[in-house]
């Protein structure tokens, strides 16, 4: 790429960065081409090869259900889904490696996330409410009724954002309990994740090719709205990613399932790759669990997978 188009790209993105975090950026002619430079080494950072271990692949960790949903992990790596189809459980899977019933009374979960009071969120569209469940005892209170999330974040503040598809809506639920919609107007809000400082919440569409970025203003409002990223889609449906579940990473780098795979995007919202499928079937969720979080777990129609990475995921409940 000529210097010149480079630098036209990157003063752009830095521009869209300042909008964000309401940064002044003062741009001068030298000292832009240093600042170029450098930020184009760090792209190159951003590449699939810093994160996938030659040699590790996806290994199955659990089969036989019929659409596994809800990854989500605990502090201490601890992996968590359900089976959204069909099952009531929440499964747990420890460092063992087995898979066992962790909550039994939860129906048509697609969601998970603990919160900062170590209860697990759950995300119950299916019965039009939003749920927390005591660990380990499995007592539930229900958060929200009235409502019909699909996925959701739970901040260190104890704010939690969900997606509700079906309205084209975000809706916050704060820490006194009280709830607002914060964004309407993305085709199909999927799924939800935080950059790891949780100053910016993202956002997938499901019917298009967008990630969408929102600064989290002081009062948990969302600003500076922006389809921050780009999805690549399939030939069959180039307009249409299918975006679902994401995840974070402690470098800062976003992942995504989608239709042609979990692609992976640098914090200026930069494709560094796809990581294939591990079966020729839908991916709904990822998470980052196990050991340190550097396993990539996924859940893809009737099974889970992970595989080992060089990157590491990030605890938004501590």
């Amino acid at each position: 790429m000529p210097f010149a188009g480079f630098g036209a790209i990157m003063k752009n993105r830095l521009s869209r960065l300042a909008r964000r975090f309401g940064l002044r950026v003062i741009l001068i002619s030298l000292g832009f081409a240093a600042v170029a430079l450098r930020a184009q080494n760090l792209a190159g950072d951003m590449a699939l090869s810093l994160v996938l271990i030659d040699g590790e692949n996806w290994e199955v960790v659990a089969s036989g259900y019929q659409f596994t949903d809800a990854a989500c992990a605990d502090a201490d790596g601890n992996f968590y889904f359900t089976d959204v189809a069909k099952g009531t459980n929440i499964f747990k899977v420890g460092p063992d490696g087995r898979v066992v019933p962790f909550i039994s009374n939860a129906a048509k979960v697609s969601g998970l996330k603990f919160g900062p009071d170590r209860r697990l969120y759950a995300c119950q569209g299916g019965l039009k409410r939003l749920t927390a469940f005591d660990v380990p005892s499995g007592k539930q209170t229900v958060i929200a009724e009235g409502v019909e999330p699909n996925d959701l974040v739970v901040t260190r503040k104890r704010s939690i954002y969900f997606t509700e598809t079906s309205k084209k809506q975000v809706t916050l639920v704060g820490a006194s309990g009280a709830k607002r919609p914060v964004d309407t107007g993305i085709n199909a809000p999927n799924g939800i994740t935080l950059s790891p400082d949780q100053g910016t919440l993202i956002v997938s569409d499901s019917r298009g090719t967008n990630l969408w970025a929102f600064r989290i203003d002081e009062d948990g409002s969302l600003s500076a709205k922006e389809p921050y990223m780009t999805v690549r889609a399939s030939l069959e449906k180039p307009d249409i990613a299918s975006s679902d579940g994401m995840t974070t990473d402690s470098a800062g780098r976003y992942y995504v399932a989608t239709a042609v795979g979990l692609q992976m995007f640098d914090s200026t919202g930069r494709l560094g790759g796809v990581i294939l499928k591990p079966q020729n079937k839908f991916v709904s969720n990822v998470t980052f669990a196990g050991q340190n979080l550097e396993y990539l777990y996924v859940t893809c129609a009737d099974k889970v997978y992970r595989r080992k990475t060089k990157a590491h995921g990030v605890s938004f409940s501590k």
